[in-house]
C-alpha cells in the first residue's frame, strides 16, 4: 500500500506543471517528446500527447528509465486513456539535409499537427518549436518534470522500437533489433564489413566514413 501511494504521490508532483496551466485556464495541454536523436540509423521519431484531466496511469517516467516491458505496457494504457495521441516521423535522408536539431522540431510539429485535439498549450523537452504558433513551455528534463512529456516519450520510443524491429528484418546484417541504430561496437564492425544501409544517415558516420569505404 505504502508503494502505491509513493506512486501517486510521484505522479503528482509530475503533473505541477500541467495543474498550474489548468489553474490559468488551459485545457487541452499536449506534451511532445522525440526519440532517435543520436541514432547512426532510422528516423527521428516524436509522439504528442494530451492526457485527461485526472489521468494517473501509474509507471509514467520518462522512458529511458523504464524497462522494454513496462514501455510496452504503458504505451497500451496512455493510448486507451489519453485525450489524443499522434506521431510525427522523419526519415534519415531528411534528417542528413536539414539537419537532427531541425529534424526533430519538424517530427514534433508533424505529431501536434496529426492531434485529433487541437492542443491550447505545448509542454517540450527544452526545446521551442517555431514553426508551430501557439504557446509553448520548454521545460529542462521534461521528461521527469512533465507527465505528458513523459508520456510522449513512451509512446515515442515504443513506436520507434517497433520501426527498427521491422528495418531488422531487411537488414539483418546490422543487428537493429538489438541496437536500434546507435553506434555500438557492433554496429561501426557491420558498416565497416557491409557499408552503410539505406536507412543509414551519411551526415553522421562524419569523419568515419572515409575510413569505413
Amino acid at each position: 500500500m505504502a508503494s502505491i501511494f509513493a506512486e501517486l504521490a510521484r505522479l503528482a508532483e509530475m503533473s505541477t506543471v500541467e495543474r498550474k496551466l489548468r489553474d490559468y485556464g488551459f485545457r487541452a495541454i499536449a506534451g511532445t517528446d522525440e526519440v532517435g536523436r543520436g541514432s547512426l540509423a532510422g528516423p527521428v521519431v516524436a509522439a504528442a500527447v494530451v492526457l485527461e484531466a485526472d489521468s494517473a496511469v501509474l509507471g509514467v517516467h520518462d522512458s529511458k528509465q523504464l524497462t522494454l516491458m513496462d514501455r510496452q505496457t504503458l504505451c497500451r494504457m496512455i493510448l486507451r486513456e489519453a485525450r489524443a495521441v499522434a506521431i510525427g516521423v522523419i526519415e534519415p535522408h531528411v534528417i542528413d539535409r536539414i539537419n537532427i536539431l531541425q529534424a526533430s522540431k519538424t517530427a514534433m510539429r508533424e505529431a501536434v499537427d496529426n492531434l485529433t485535439v487541437r492542443p491550447d498549450i505545448l509542454l517540450l523537452d527544452a526545446v521551442i518549436v517555431e514553426s508551430l504558433d501557439m504557446p509553448q513551455v520548454p521545460l529542462i528534463a521534461g521528461d521527469r518534470r512533465s507527465l505528458s512529456i513523459a508520456a510522449a516519450s513512451i509512446i515515442a520510443k515504443v513506436y520507434r522500437d517497433m520501426l527498427m524491429e521491422s528495418y531488422h528484418e531487411i537488414y539483418p546484417q546490422y543487428d537493429f533489433r538489438s541496437n536500434r541504430g546507435y553506434g555500438t561496437d557492433n554496429h561501426w564492425i557491420a558498416l565497416g564489413k557491409c557499408g552503410p544501409s539505406p536507412i543509414h544517415r551519411r551526415s553522421f558516420l562524419g569523419a568515419s566514413q572515409s575510413l569505413l569505404f
